[in-house]
C-alpha cells in the first residue's frame, strides 16, 4: 500500500501530487488493469516473448544509432530496373 506523510507547512495539493507520483511508480493501476480478467499462463508467456522481442529490436536500433554518430541508416543498393515494358 502506498503511504505518504504530509510534511510540515506542505500544502494538500503538493502532498496529493507526491502521492499520485508514488502511486504511479508503484504500478497499482497497471496491475489492476492486468488483473481485470483472467489470462491463461500460455498467453502470458506468449505476450512476454513478444515484449522481449520488441525490446531487443528497439535496443538493437538504439545501439546502431549510437555506433553511427550521424544517425544515418545504411541504404540498400538499388536493383537495376528494366525500363522496357513487355507487352
Amino acid at each position: 500500500m502506498v503511504e505518504i506523510q504530509v510534511r510540515d507547512k506542505e500544502s494538500l495539493e503538493r502532498a496529493l501530487r507526491r502521492f499520485k507520483k508514488k502511486w504511479e511508480r508503484a504500478g497499482i493501476l497497471r496491475e489492476l488493469r492486468g488483473r481485470s480478467f483472467y489470462i491463461k499462463p500460455s498467453d502470458e508467456k506468449r505476450e512476454a516473448k513478444k515484449k522481449a522481442t520488441r525490446r531487443m529490436a528497439r535496443n538493437a536500433r538504439i545501439e546502431a544509432l549510437r555506433n553511427n554518430p550521424r544517425g544515418a541508416r545504411r541504404r540498400r543498393a538499388k536493383r537495376p530496373t528494366d525500363n522496357r515494358r513487355s507487352r
